[in-house]
């Protein structure tokens, strides 16, 4: 049987390593066999390929979906809170999932953020915790709560990579009036450049006005959004596919504004980009000596 993470693959995908890894674990009884899979894992590296690929996990995948722990029905909370073997025949512990709460606000500092943070299997230190804890404070006074995955997104969000950083933006709309953005980027070189451009869309408008800055063009080929968490403050995760000289790349960025994630994600996309093109031309140099 081939089996891969998140069941990717071509057409209709492959069987997903989670789904029968778990069967097998719950199941041993009837199928005489186990394996030695660190369960614990499968969750952690669901969102790895998610991140890698630009195809995110739908909410109601079976043991790395959202909502394969949740319960909204009533009879079903009822029945969880007096046994959890009513409806689940696995413990979310068990791959990967944890307390999807986190009491962590505007007033938390570092130790606290960096404690969670190892829990949830990051190991942040030094410059990159400095970094990640500048965006949780920002996203905190945004957020009246922060879950676990608000702090994943920040730990996985790139916006870092390759040097370049949304730091300013305004856009534009109206069912009279062309889309417009104005987008300011800080470069890796320390220096802030802004560009103006026009769209079919806010986003689009970013998009090109991004690709002004860094001058990097590119094909998009997808584009899509997920809610990290739920209610109406909830992180937006947008996760872009673009190409460019026959090289596909994937980049991501997370926010409580799309347009604004959408920006982040682009830059991640475009940076990547921008490191790949670099490496064939030394691969190509370095054949030719």
């Amino acid at each position: 049987v081939e089996c891969t993470i998140n069941g990717i693959g071509e057409r209709a995908g492959n069987a997903a390593l989670e789904e029968i890894v778990m069967a097998v674990r719950t199941r041993a009884d009837l199928f005489g066999c186990h394996t030695q899979v660190d369960t614990a894992q499968l969750v952690p590296t669901s969102r790895l390929v998610a991140s890698i690929t630009g195809m995110p996990v739908q909410p109601n995948k079976a043991i790395v979906g959202a909502n394969a722990f949740a319960h909204e029905s009533g009879i079903h909370q009822d029945g969880v809170l007096k046994s959890r073997e009513n409806y689940e025949i696995m413990r979310a512990e068990d791959v990967g999932w944890s307390s999807n709460r986190l009491q962590l606000g505007k007033l938390s500092g570092r130790n606290a953020l960096r404690d969670r943070l190892a829990q949830l299997g990051f190991a942040v230190a030094g410059d990159e915790l400095g970094e990640v804890f500048a965006r949780f404070k920002r996203l905190a006074d945004k957020k009246r709560e922060i879950f676990d995955d608000d702090l994943i997104a920040l730990v996985t969000e790139t916006a870092a990579s390759g040097g370049h950083e949304l730091v300013g933006w305004s856009c534009s709309s109206g069912s009279e009036a062309t889309p417009q953005a104005s987008v300011t980027v800080r470069l890796a070189d320390g220096s802030e450049q802004s560009a103006q451009a026009d769209g079919d869309g806010q986003v689009d408008a970013m998009f090109r006005a991004i690709e002004q800055i860094v001058g990097i063009k590119a094909t998009l080929e997808s584009y899509a959004v997920q809610a990290v968490t739920g209610g109406t403050d909830a992180q937006g995760e947008v996760l872009v596919r673009l190409s460019r000289d026959q090289v596909t790349v994937s980049g991501r960025g997370s926010d409580t504004d799309i347009v604004a994630a959408s920006g982040k994600a682009y830059l991640d996309a475009l940076a990547r980009l921008d490191v790949a093109g670099r490496r064939r031309q030394q691969a190509a140099v370095g054949s030719q000596l």
